[in-house]
Parts: C-alpha cells; sequence; structure tokens
C-alpha cells in the first residue's frame, strides 16, 4: 500500500455536549480514492469538518504529510496541502463564477499560479468558462457544485476532501462530477469522498470506511470489503 498521506486516530469532536462524533479513524494512502460512507447523521460531514480544521476536536489525533494537524485553523491547514469542499455547493451567489474561483487562490503560496489554476478548472468544467461573468446565484445546482469544487482546486492541494457532492443533483450531473474527481485522482490527487449511496462508493474508491452512529466500524479495500459486509456495517446489522 502506498505511504499514508492522511491518518485520524481515534477523533472525537462534539456541538456542545452533543457527542458527533465518538471516535473515528480513517487511513488514507497517497494518491487513492478512499470512500468514507455511511447513513444521515453518521458523523461524517463533521469528522470532514474536523480533518480540515473548520470544527475543532475534543480527542484524538490527526496527521497530513506526517505533521500533527490536530486542531490547527483550516486557514493554515489549506496552506499545507488539503482542502475541503463542503457539502450544499456552497458558493458566492452575488459574485460571479469566475470571482468565486479566485477566491479559492487567495492564500498567499497559490497566488502567483492563481492564472494557470484558474485554465486548468476551465479545461475540467467548460461550461464554467461560458459561464465565468454569470453570478454564481444564477447556476444550476450542479454548476453550483462545479464551482465549488473548482475553488477548492484552486488551492493547488495534494489531498482534497468531498462531502456528499452528489447530493441533491441529477444522474447525468453526478456521472459528470465523477469523472472529473476520477480524472483529477489519475494525475496524482488524493481523494476523500464522503457518500451515503454505497454502490457509487464502493465503485469509485479503491478503499472504503464505513462510519455508524460516530464511530468508525469498518475499514479496508472496498473489493476485500464486498457490498454485503459493507451494507451490514452501514446499517449495523
Amino acid at each position: 500500500m502506498s505511504e499514508l498521506i492522511l491518518k485520524v486516530e481515534n477523533v472525537q469532536a462534539k456541538y456542545g455536549d452533543f457527542l458527533a462524533v465518538e471516535s473515528a479513524s480513517l487511513e488514507v494512502p497517497e494518491g487513492k480514492i478512499v470512500s468514507v460512507i455511511g447513513a444521515n447523521g453518521a458523523g461524517k460531514s463533521t469528522l470532514m469538518d474536523t480533518i480540515a480544521g473548520v470544527h475543532k476536536p475534543s480527542a484524538g489525533k490527526i496527521y497530513f504529510k506526517g505533521e500533527d494537524i490536530t486542531g490547527m485553523p483550516a486557514e493554515k491547514i489549506v496552506t499545507r496541502g488539503l482542502s475541503l469542499v463542503p457539502q450544499g455547493s456552497r458558493c458566492f451567489i452575488r459574485m460571479t463564477v469566475e470571482d468565486n474561483l479566485i477566491m479559492g487562490s487567495y492564500p498567499k503560496h497559490v497566488r502567483a499560479k492563481a492564472k494557470d489554476s484558474l485554465e486548468r478548472v476551465y479545461e475540467l468544467f467548460p461550461v464554467l468558462k461560458e459561464k465565468r461573468n454569470d453570478l454564481a446565484g444564477s447556476l444550476s445546482g450542479g454548476q453550483r457544485q462545479m464551482v465549488a469544487v473548482g475553488r477548492a482546486l484552486m488551492t493547488n492541494p495534494e489531498c482534497i476532501l468531498f462531502d456528499e457532492i452528489s447530493l441533491g443533483l441529477a444522474p447525468t450531473v453526478i456521472k459528470d462530477i465523477y469523472a472529473r474527481i476520477r480524472q483529477i485522482n489519475k494525475e496524482g490527487m488524493t481523494v476523500v469522498l464522503v457518500e451515503q449511496d454505497t454502490n457509487r462508493a464502493i465503485r469509485t474508491g479503491e478503499f472504503a470506511t464505513v462510519m455508524l452512529k460516530g464511530k468508525t466500524v469498518l475499514a479496508g479495500r472496498s473489493k476485500e470489503l464486498g457490498e454485503d459486509e459493507i451494507k451490514a456495517a452501514y446499517f449495523g446489522l
């Protein structure tokens, strides 16, 4: 197996007294796609937010490229090469498509490459180039999701976390976005893919981790675990 680029050890995360993630561990080999699967409320999004520095853990450790980034703020984590595409295709709806994308190159370490990064995003998503002067609020849900993915790519990440990017999108749009995810992975980027759809997760990720009620309950190579075993862990059977 490839060297681990991201390692999460027994992370716990709370919202006040509510324990959203009780004990989660995750190993992400460099250059691979790892699917994190679980039902709604399993703690997947909170785990992604915690890894990315949006939410502080109350216990456990997070390592990225061998560095302890536990509790490090998001603006510092992104400079290390780790980026998050949050759930819900979040955009600045009163800004143009291109201005939304350029916001991704705000960190000082990537500003010099902003022009090249922008062209790369437009190559991946030609529709965004066509609509670069349109307000993001005028786009379809799928197009806004493309903007969110493009903005994350503008940070030139080595590892990118996708939090349920297919949620609420049409099947044709999902197919297109997933094709782009596979493409950037083939070019060397490590991908962590949060999904509720077990079939899609198994097809896409070489590795899978299943979460149930705030805990990771199963992990390994997707093909070796098998669909039935993954579904049993998913439902807590």
